[in-house]
């Protein structure tokens, strides 16, 4: 990422608020960019955005993305050049049992960003943040590309499918390759793998689960522990939206397309790997047992294929996977620690753009 690009750009966040877009907020404000951010407020306490005070020194805006006329307002306010769209209702398990809320989030909520960006003349760079669920799930050993088909069992899935349908429709029928010169948007959607990383203490997700339970010295029920996942610190990720939107910016519609940003495939781990890395390093006796109890349908095996990513856009992961784990416990230990964890998490990003690879 280069410093000089991003001083000064302003740039407009939806949920920054959240546990990616929390993270996303401070690198963008360590490069010096202008952050206006949408959100709802934060779900949980604890929460990053409150003890890494990531709304120091940003415009931020809470509300909801289901709300038209306060998404277009608040990007009319901002005057952004660059837009990332990241809200979203991001859990299988509580899509479940919430679809309405689940589809008009993840769906409409993105049709409500981008007429938003219709009618700000002045944004020329678009990323819509997806999933790698929004392939339709084979179970098949090697990971999804970018031009594989889109399906989804779950809600959840069959959302981030369906938004990556809507974006697709936005810009060929909005945002054409044809008339880049003239309407000034070059639009991209960014499908990422399972993010890690210190802040998370959202429900039903494995790392908060898991540290919860640690923390209070329990024993940590996991459930599907064979499900082979793609794992990636969640500074991997956002590199990669930094790094396309500069290409966006700079270079326009040849890089408006889907992007893949995973890990290598020595980093599609099972579940239980996870945990059992996780509670060696954690130390204090933690330990887990099974859920015995029936669970809905989630996907047992996920891979992605960043081969364009990394040939393209130069991208490729930096941090290995034993190596997140350690910064994840680093993170929570400080956390628990007191430490100032604004200044604990811009260390981490600092030390994931200057340190060298752990593939080196």
């Amino acid at each position: 990422m280069h410093k000089d690009f991003w001083a000064g750009k302003r740039v407009f966040m939806t949920g920054h608020s959240g546990f990616k877009g929390g993270w996303l907020t401070l690198w963008l404000q360590s490069l010096g960019a202008e952050v206006t951010g949408l959100s709802l407020s934060p779900e949980t306490t604890p929460n990053l955005f409150t003890r890494a005070r990531v709304d120091h020194g940003i415009a931020s805006v809470f509300g909801d993305i289901r709300d038209p006329a306060l998404v277009r307002r608040a990007m009319c306010d901002a005057h952004p050049e660059i837009v990332i769209h990241m809200a979203a209702q991001p859990l299988v398990r509580y899509s479940y049992a919430n679809p309405l809320e689940t589809y008009a989030t993840n769906v409409m909520g993105t049709v409500h960003v981008l007429e938003a960006v219709r009618q700000s003349p002045g944004v020329k760079a678009v990323i819509v943040v997806s999933s790698d669920k929004c392939y339709e799930n084979h179970e098949w050993v090697w990971g999804y590309r970018e031009d594989d088909r889109l399906g989804g069992h779950d809600p959840y899935s069959n959302s981030k499918a369906c938004t990556e349908l809507v974006t697709s429709s936005y810009r060929q029928a909005y945002f054409p390759a044809t008339s880049y010169s003239t309407h000034g948007v070059a639009l991209a959607s960014a499908r990422a793998g399972n993010v890690i990383g210190g802040g998370d203490w959202s429900e039903d997700r494995l790392i908060p689960d898991v540290i919860r339970a640690m923390e209070r010295e329990q024993s940590v029920v996991i459930r599907n522990q064979r499900a082979i996942r793609p794992w990636q610190h969640v500074l991997e990720p956002l590199g990669g939206y930094l790094l396309l939107a500069e290409r966006l910016y700079t270079e326009g519609s040849c890089y408006a397309e889907a992007w893949n940003f995973g890990p290598h495939d020595s980093d599609a781990r099972p579940v239980r790997w996870i945990v059992e890395r996780l509670t060696a390093r954690w130390a204090s006796g933690a330990t887990w047992t099974p859920d015995q109890n029936p669970q809905p349908h989630e996907a047992q095996m996920l891979k992605l294929d960043c081969s364009k990513a990394r040939d393209r856009l130069g991208w490729q992961p930096r941090w290995s996977l034993g190596m997140t784990i350690d910064r994840v416990v680093d993170w929570y230990r400080a956390a628990q620690s007191r430490q100032d964890m604004r200044e604990f998490t811009l260390g981490q990003i600092e030390a994931y753009q200057t340190g060298a690879s752990a593939y080196a």
